[in-house]
């Protein structure tokens, strides 16, 4: 991996699984609240993850969209790198979660007990940066997570629908960020045309535990609920969660401050949406500008 590269995510928190290859693990905002006794993040809330039980990580680097609502840096995109085989991944998982971490054990808001149970953590999010599609031994990674015990949640661009058909998380998070093509190329600038693909991974989600993630960005994507309830319908998905986007990170250099929606406009449009499909409301929360909406069976 590009040293540059390298040094610019390590000062933004990132811990490496091993020097020469680009599968890393960050803890997230959210997992150090609850560390410290604070609330957990809407995961917790929708569907039970202990949130500083969780590992938040990714197996590459590489993605195949530019989205412009993605937090992390183009300017930093790796093109190139060394793949680090999943067994590595899973063995040392729990030591680089620790070393992320360490500094927590001397917190006074961070009892001996909630750092134990940190330090053993359940769950595993595949989501930390980059599209895991593009690693190659994306199945077989999560099948030595989950055999290792841990819960897996993988979030998917949905470009890839053959690789995501081979792989059994315990939840997939597929996104849809746009009604339609046109709007999907000018928001999320894939490297190539792939929005039949992901409508392909959206009915693909049929028989498994899946959600779709859909990021509404004020005056680019927040329009046409009809268009996303259609896609949904015909999607195999059992939630849908429909949230905010949030003015963080890189994404501030390509979006303004005022188009990240409020809360009451989230919840408005997840309402608009469910009048045309069999998704009802289940819940939100309004710290994340997030609606969860299930499918009525």
């Amino acid at each position: 991996m590009h040293s540059e590269a390298c040094k610019a995510l390590k000062k933004q928190g990132y811990q490496f699984i091993t020097p020469n290859t680009s599968a890393a693990v960050k803890p997230c905002m959210w997992n150090k609240r609850a560390l410290k006794g604070g609330e957990m993040c809407y995961k917790a809330q929708f569907y039970g993850i202990e949130s500083h039980r969780c590992v938040q990580m990714t197996p590459t680097l590489k993605c195949n969209q530019q989205c412009l609502f993605c937090w992390r840096s183009f300017e930093h995109e790796v093109t190139e790198e060394e793949e680090c085989p999943p067994d590595v991944i899973v063995a040392n998982l729990r030591r680089v979660q620790k070393k992320a971490l360490s500094g927590y054990k001397v917190s006074p808001y961070v009892t001996p007990e909630r750092f134990a149970e940190a330090l053993d953590p359940t769950m595993v999010a595949i989501s930390l940066s980059g599209e895991p599609t593009c690693y190659s031994r994306l199945p077989e990674l999560i099948d030595g997570l989950n055999a290792d015990g841990y819960t897996t949640f993988l979030v998917s661009n949905g470009t890839r629908p053959d690789v995501l058909a081979r792989c059994r998380p315990y939840q997939t998070y597929v996104s849809l960020d746009a009604p339609d093509r046109g709007t999907y190329l000018s928001l999320c600038r894939p490297r190539e045309d792939y929005w039949d693909r992901v409508q392909e991974s959206l009915a693909g989600l049929a028989g498994r535990r899946s959600a779709i993630r859909t990021t509404v960005v004020r005056g680019y994507n927040d329009f046409s609920p009809e268009g996303y309830a259609a896609i949904y319908q015909d999607s195999g998905a059992r939630f849908v969660e429909v949230k905010g986007y949030m003015y963080l990170g890189y994404s501030r250099n390509r979006l303004q401050r005022d188009q990240m929606p409020e809360h009451c406009e989230v919840r408005a449009f997840a309402e608009n949406i469910a009048e045309h499909c069999d998704y009802c409301i289940m819940d939100e929360s309004p710290v994340s500008r997030v609606v969860c909406l299930e499918r009525d069976v």
